[in-house]
């Protein structure tokens, strides 16, 4: 990664460093539903906006992603990805912004040699003699990310018994965890079936941290959140929404359009519904994992006044008014103490 292309997370979410995991989380849902597309339309700058504070937050909101990325800067992913994916150390050459850092075998090594530990190859000059870090690179903030020597005092190897499993906290917008998505890991692409919800926890064998020595791998496990939606929300395991109609479907009755995740449905609103009621529509909420189902959907009904009334329309309310035999306050006078 070139040093123009480094990005401070901590200034996407408009937060410091000393950020607390509460006050990341908190700012990033204001953030996700700000830029969220389906509050956003047709915005392309909102929809940039929208996946820079997912990228921000999906690092930040993961205690161990978020540690090398304060250690390391904008070389924090190949931190991550050695030894395998550290150059000469047997896996996918990674980018180091035009550096050569061929001579080292791994990411110990090159620490090693930044700080200029004895018996490290780079601290006498690297590997082939080329480059001895320890006066060469003494900046202690700057363009590289690395944030000084100080960044590096906490590095230690993996201790012996430590876990190799890693955890990955994801953020899906209501409609992939609705439908199911892939997304992309350090460890590669990863599939999330339909259903998932916040909080759910989804295991991938063999795809965690390696262990330089045994060569044994842990498990990678995805931490889920989904994101606020502008219409849908769930009421236990059920979909609720709040549709509104107006007063003459409410007292007649009527046939209207719902939206519902799959499209839109039509739903008869039955005549004297009140505000606030709930009609449920079976089998048309949230999938169920592992089963062919899906929970019910709830629609709320709201009865709306129209604001503005054309001549006609207050004719025939005035008229309604003067002849109405209905009372729903009759019973009121009971009331008084």
């Amino acid at each position: 990664m070139a040093a123009t292309d480094f990005k401070d997370y901590y200034a996407i979410l408009g937060l410091n460093k000393t950020a607390s995991s509460d006050e990341i989380k908190k700012t990033f849902r204001k953030l996700a539903r700000k830029y969220h597309p389906d509050m956003n339309p047709g915005n392309k700058e909102a929809e940039a906006r929208f996946k820079e504070v997912n990228e921000a937050y999906e690092v930040l909101s993961d205690p161990e992603k978020r540690k090398k990325y304060d250690q390391y800067g904008q070389y924090w992913k190949q931190a991550a990805a050695s030894p395998g994916g550290w150059p000469g150390g047997g896996g996918t050459t990674v980018d180091f912004g035009g550096v050569d850092f061929s001579e080292y075998g791994s990411f110990d090594e090159f620490i090693n040699a930044l700080l200029g530990r004895a018996g490290s190859p780079g601290a006498s000059g690297g590997r082939n003699g080329k480059w001895n870090y320890s006066s060469n690179y003494r900046t202690s903030s700057g363009p590289t990310g690395f944030g000084g020597f100080e960044d590096f005092a906490g590095y230690e190897n993996r201790s012996a018994g430590s876990s190799l499993d890693t955890e990955v906290a994801i953020s899906l917008t209501l409609g992939e965890a609705f439908r199911g998505t892939s997304k992309r890991v350090a460890t590669g692409e990863v599939s999330i079936p339909a259903g998932v919800k916040t909080g759910s926890k989804i295991r991938i064998k063999g795809k965690g941290q390696v262990d330089p020595y045994t060569k044994q791998q842990g498990d990678l496990y995805l931490k889920l959140e989904v994101l606020p939606h502008a219409f849908f929300q769930f009421e236990g395991e059920n979909l609720v929404c709040e549709v509104p109609i107006t007063p003459d479907e409410a007292v007649l009755g009527a046939s209207i359009e719902v939206p519902a995740p799959e499209g839109t449905i039509t739903v008869k609103v039955p005549a004297g519904i009140r505000s606030g009621q709930s009609l449920r529509l079976r089998g048309k909420g949230w999938p169920k994992p592992k089963k062919n189902e899906r929970t019910d959907l709830l629609v709320k009904i709201a009865i709306v006044p129209p604001k503005e009334l054309s001549t006609v329309e207050r004719e025939s309310y005035e008229k309604i008014q003067a002849n109405r035999t209905f009372n729903p306050r009759s019973n009121l006078n009971q009331m008084v103490l």
